[in-house]
């Protein structure tokens, strides 16, 4: 079954293209609807125009994530980084899924309040009748007319800050400064392929070698991060970018799944002072740990892929108290 946290568990290896491809390795797949929401429409300044252009509008559209899924969890620190809640609505899926989509059984009545579905796919199938690729999340749904509009996960959080500007509050961080754009596309570039795709390349790989490939390149990356945080408090600097938000998602999830489920397990993120200390810092930043639900996280994982998981067995640990210590950053 492809996994739905994000995208299917086949494709490419890049965010914004460049695919990749071994024996018994993993393949991401990036091939998603490419429809973007900019001021009036326009052709936005950054990036590719693939598909149709939708304008921004509050009270439009609503944005459908995950609390369990990494590449939800960007759109929903960024939505409230940006304060956009009064102006993008949001609908939350449970943390299962089967074959077909992901399911609002969190709702009363298992049907999202809005949009009156049970399942995500229903916003596809009523945009595309013979939709046929993967069910993901995070996507943008047009309230009025329950269709998607776009499931690309990497332009639904740029353009969240570069096309909203209008509707952020007063106080929302500056998450794509213009002087470290350049800096940042590449940081956000190897954090994307060695460490959010890399934990996925470990636990998906077919055979011996794909394993211990991934499991090597995702290391070599995770000391350059150890060494790159030494001498600052956020990737970029001393203030947090969306590329902070990209990899916290990973690391919030590393202990609960990946060290173990996934097999990243030369040591844990607890075990790695830069990392461990800057992953608290995030998570005791508004915005960032009230959008972290460990049960839901595992849960996810452990569940739904019976694959590597075929008892579904959810384990009971570790304990969540220790992202609210002291992480000595400030």
């Amino acid at each position: 079954m492809a996994g739905q946290d994000g995208g299917q568990d086949g494709g490419q290896d890049s965010e914004q293209g460049g695919s990749y491809v071994e024996k018994g390795g993993f393949n991401r797949d990036m091939n998603y609807v490419p429809d973007r929401i900019t001021q009036d429409g326009r052709r936005p300044e950054h990036g590719p125009v693939e598909g149709e252009l939708w304008p921004v509008e509050p009270g439009r559209y609503r944005l459908v994530a995950a609390a369990a899924c990494p590449w939800a969890n960007r759109a929903i620190i960024v939505r409230g980084l940006l304060g956009l809640q009064d102006v993008i609505s949001m609908g939350l899926t449970g943390p299962t899924h089967d074959e077909r989509s992901w399911t609002f059984d969190l709702d009363e009545g298992g049907r999202d309040p809005v949009l009156g579905y049970e399942r995500l796919q229903e916003a596809y199938l009523k945009r595309f009748p013979d939709y046929s690729r993967g069910i993901t999340v995070p996507a943008m749904v047009e309230e009025s007319s329950g269709e998607l509009v776009t499931n690309d996960f990497p332009w639904i959080t740029h353009d969240f800050f570069h096309e909203w500007r209008d509707f952020h509050s007063a106080d929302a961080p500056d998450l794509w400064p213009t002087d470290l754009r350049e800096e940042m596309e590449e940081v956000m570039k190897r954090v994307f392929t060695e460490v959010n795709n890399g934990v996925y390349r470990c636990g998906f790989a077919g055979d011996q070698e794909s394993y211990q490939d991934a499991y090597d390149r995702l290391w070599t990356a995770m000391d350059w991060l150890e060494e790159r945080l030494a001498s600052r408090r956020f990737l970029m600097g001393d203030a947090i970018t969306e590329a902070d938000v990209r990899l916290f998602t990973t690391l919030a999830r590393f202990d609960a799944v990946y060290h173990g489920h996934f097999k990243a397990n030369r040591v844990k993120l607890t075990e790695m002072p830069q990392l461990w200390g800057y992953a608290r810092d995030l998570f005791q930043t508004a915005g960032f740990g009230e959008t972290i639900d460990f049960a839901q996280i595992k849960t996810h994982y452990y569940v739904v892929h019976k694959d590597i998981n075929p008892t579904q067995v959810v384990p009971a640990g570790p304990e969540p108290d220790v992202w609210l210590e002291p992480h000595g950053r400030g």
